[in-house]
């Protein structure tokens, strides 16, 4: 079975759980970018509850174009802005140090494009996660896939809807769970900053 996704910015945890079961995963870069999606943003926790961190993009977030043409707005200082927010949050979590450099570097690297980004985050973590499936971009985009060969995941990871769609995920010691109980779905960099 081969997984059709579509390439989001820090993933959830549960993507990269699934993920490992799937020899083979498409992402599907012709499909037209979404808003109020992971494409671009992803969720962590800080002392005062879920955060989210969002890329900003050239003309907003209203996109009326493919994937792989979505550029990033550089102008702004988002980068510096992501790396400050992770670093406050995480820098007592069990194993932030352990990624500290290594990600810092990334949040350093400019992109262009979003699909860019997100490929180097994607990979970053398959790697510190130690995920083998095999990866490619689509040629093109199609509509439906034969649902024996394929399972199609776009736009099934939604910040409005993940909690429904994945009501059991895999708890783990969370840095600020005293104050918020177990907070699920957000960043797999809060899994990998606390559990790895």
């Amino acid at each position: 079975m081969i997984l059709i996704t579509d390439l989001q910015y820090f993933s959830p945890s549960i993507f990269f759980f699934h993920l490992s079961n799937f020899k083979y995963c498409v992402f599907d870069q012709y499909e037209h970018y979404q808003k109020m999606s992971f494409r671009n943003r992803c969720t962590i926790l800080g002392g005062n509850g879920p955060i989210g961190l969002t890329v900003p993009l050239v003309g907003g977030r209203n996109q009326k174009t493919v994937m792989k043409d979505v550029r990033i707005l550089n102008k702004e200082k988002w980068q510096e802005r992501h790396w400050k927010t992770i670093t406050s949050c995480y820098n007592k979590s069990p194993w932030f140090e352990h990624f500290r450099d290594d990600l810092e570097r990334l949040f350093l690297k400019k992109h262009e494009f979003l699909l860019d980004l997100n490929l180097s985050c994607f990979y970053w973590v398959t790697d510190k996660l130690s995920i083998n499936t095999s990866c490619s971009l689509s040629d093109g985009y199609v509509e439906k896939y034969d649902m024996n060969g394929y399972l199609d995941w776009r736009g099934k990871l939604m910040p409005s809807t993940i909690n429904q769609e994945f009501p059991k995920i895999e708890r783990y010691p969370q840095v600020f769970e005293d104050r918020f109980g177990f907070v699920p779905n957000l960043s797999v960099l809060d899994y990998l900053f606390n559990k790895l």
